[in-house]
């Protein structure tokens, strides 16, 4: 793997000559010039980069860990290291992703840095999670969401993929997940935004919906997943394509987690509940034609699928909880699809009806 460095000074040009060294063989940079610089739950740099010898990208993209707290956070949620592993494993994911180039991991430090193509370059667009996607970029999402599950569907995971682990959420979390939401909804309230939520949802409500969504993910048939697919995620490429970076959350579980995720945080309200069946069909049918002989049928996806909203609730109250990871005004536009979904769906009774909200396993 390639050697995290402790700062942007010691990314010089022998250490991205060794970063492209695996898909540009005899490159030799010459020069790296920083373009923006941006620091959230991780750090991130675009580099212009020209070369001495031999060929390639004029830019790259790098990503490496961010603060202290932002990197025990993921490495307690034994997700520190998983996106430089993905990218280091050599996979070929079925989905429009950022190629990655080399990624190095320091266990000792905590560290990990990926470098991977700039998709600026290829004509993407980051987009803004404070805007919404409409349906056609959401339904280019979903094909591409649904030939990864294709790929990996019933577990067929090949070794590479080996260090990949399921989400869950222990009872021994309870209390402390339980303090984070009540944090974020005192934090909602300080902003003014008390009214955002349905009335009467308190934070273990939450929180107890929030453990009884990892479950639901953790059974039925298992798959990779990317795991945090919220249109700050994702980007945009021309023909309404989309595309999906930042894999530190990848997992394996049940496919609705990421469908669930991706269509509620990405739609604004009145196209959700216009076109959610529509696009879940469309889901299922692209799982149908990468091979999926046994995909679900539409009731039962429909019911997990109405599951979903309350580990969204629960995720960005966390987030707005720590105060660091996103700015306010994406947690609130997030939060705010959630809790449409949340009322409109029917959620709460949902799972309350469930067996795994009532302390039974789902089989």
């Amino acid at each position: 793997m390639l050697p995290v460095p402790r700062s942007w000074g010691e990314v010089t040009p022998s250490w991205v000559t060794a970063a492209l060294a695996r898909r540009c063989p005899g490159a030799v940079v010459g020069h790296v010039e920083f373009g923006s610089v941006e620091s959230g739950t991780n750090d991130r740099a675009r580099l212009r980069l020209s070369y001495a010898e031999g060929a390639g990208p004029g830019s790259v993209f790098v990503k490496a860990h961010g603060r202290v707290l932002h990197r025990l956070a993921l490495a307690a949620l034994g997700a520190l290291a998983a996106e430089a592993r993905l990218a280091d494993s050599g996979v070929a994911l079925p989905l429009e992703h950022p190629e990655p180039y080399a990624a190095g991991v320091d266990w000792r430090r905590l560290a990990t840095v990926v470098v991977m193509d700039d998709v600026a370059a290829h004509g993407g667009r980051p987009n803004d999670a404070t805007t919404a996607l409409d349906v056609a970029e959401v339904r280019s999402g979903l094909d591409g969401l649904a030939r990864l599950h294709a790929a990996y569907w019933e577990g067929r995971m090949p070794e590479s993929l080996g260090f990949l682990r399921p989400w869950r959420l222990g009872r021994g979390w309870a209390p402390v997940s339980w303090a984070s939401i009540g944090r974020g909804l005192r934090r909602l309230r300080d902003a003014g935004q008390a009214g955002l939520l349905p009335q009467g949802l308190d934070a273990r409500g939450v929180e107890r919906g929030f453990r009884c969504s990892a479950l639901l993910a953790a059974s039925g048939p298992q798959t990779v997943l990317h795991g945090d697919p919220h249109p700050g995620n994702t980007y945009a490429l021309p023909g309404r394509r989309t595309g999906f970076y930042d894999w530190q959350l990848v997992r394996t579980g049940n496919w609705s987690h990421d469908v669930g995720y991706f269509v509620v945080s990405s739609l604004d309200a009145a196209d959700r509940r216009r076109d959610e069946k529509e696009l879940l069909h469309g889901y299922l049918d692209a799982l149908r034609r990468a091979g999926v002989e046994d995909a679900p049928d539409g009731d039962e996806a429909w019911t997990r699928y109405r599951a979903t909203p309350v580990f969204g609730l629960g995720t960005w109250l966390h987030t707005l909880s720590a105060g660091t990871f996103q700015p306010l005004d994406v947690c609130l536009a997030t939060l705010g699809r959630f809790a449409a979904a949340y009322e409109d769906l029917g959620t709460r009774r949902l799972l309350a009806a469930m067996p795994s909200c009532r302390g039974r396993e789902i089989r």
